[in-house]
């Protein structure tokens, strides 16, 4: 790609590198320069301008983003349009993004002319929501350098998915000590439920029980085929040997 400063009147065809105020209007960055723009910029006193020619072999910014955006998606993500070189994966379930960071550091690493970005591997998400962004730098990139970026991502494939969350049945364990008020834990019981209903699962079975060592609710939690158990403790737990 060839990209500087060029007398405006070499100008036409270009892309439009610096955003330039003209009287009513405005040229943004990547405006590919047409004859009359190249004649309101002469007219408006610029002389000179900032732009970029693609040559053979470039592949442009759009394009681009668009091809490495489809190598690194993989299950239950949306691959976004492209737009100013930019194109932006969506997740299309609830649950956690899942990637390994060493591959996504090689497809990074492969040229400065492209950059991938997403939250930490195993953050929840949620359906539509943006979870992975690619985006070329400059206004085109070698196929060379995109071909090559596509091929690191498809050595993990799938580089970026989401992992649905699973629908739990959860059992509840509350212990009491003398003199706690029962409205302790309803409070506890209605908390975890909304906390768990955003991952869709739900509260099966609830025991409320006293601060011991008997197991036997969590036996019998267990035996009518709740997944998970959470016991909340009516103290906190200050050692191993503690209750």
């Amino acid at each position: 790609m060839i990209f500087g400063e060029f007398p405006i009147a070499e100008c036409e065809g270009a892309i439009l590198a610096h955003s330039a105020r003209l009287s009513g209007r405005t040229l943004k960055k990547g405006h590919i320069l047409s004859p009359s723009d190249i004649a309101d910029l002469a007219a408006a006193g610029y002389d000179i301008l900032t732009i970029a020619r693609l040559e053979e072999g470039d592949v442009p910014e759009d394009e681009a983003a668009a091809v490495i955006a489809e190598a690194c998606s993989g299950p239950n993500v949306r691959v976004g349009k492209a737009f100013t070189g930019r194109c932006n994966l969506f997740a299309e379930t609830d649950g956690v993004i899942v990637f390994d960071r060493a591959a996504l550091d090689r497809v990074n690493l492969v040229d400065e002319a492209v950059t991938i970005a997403t939250p930490s591997p195993f953050s929840t998400v949620t359906a539509r929501q943006m979870i992975a962004t690619i985006k070329i730098i400059p206004f085109a990139a070698s196929r060379q350098v995109v071909d090559a970026c596509a091929a690191v991502a498809r050595q993990s494939a799938p580089l970026v998915r989401v992992a649905p969350f699973r629908a739990f049945a959860v059992g509840l364990i509350t212990t009491r000590l003398p003199g706690m008020k029962e409205r302790l834990l309803d409070t506890t019981a209605t908390n975890v439920g909304a906390r768990l209903e955003r991952f869709g699962s739900r509260i099966e079975s609830e025991i409320r029980c006293n601060h011991d060592r008997d197991l036997g609710a969590v036996r019998k939690q267990r035996a009518e085929g709740c997944d998970m158990v959470l016991i909340m403790g009516a103290s906190a737990t200050v050692d191993r040997r503690d209750t």
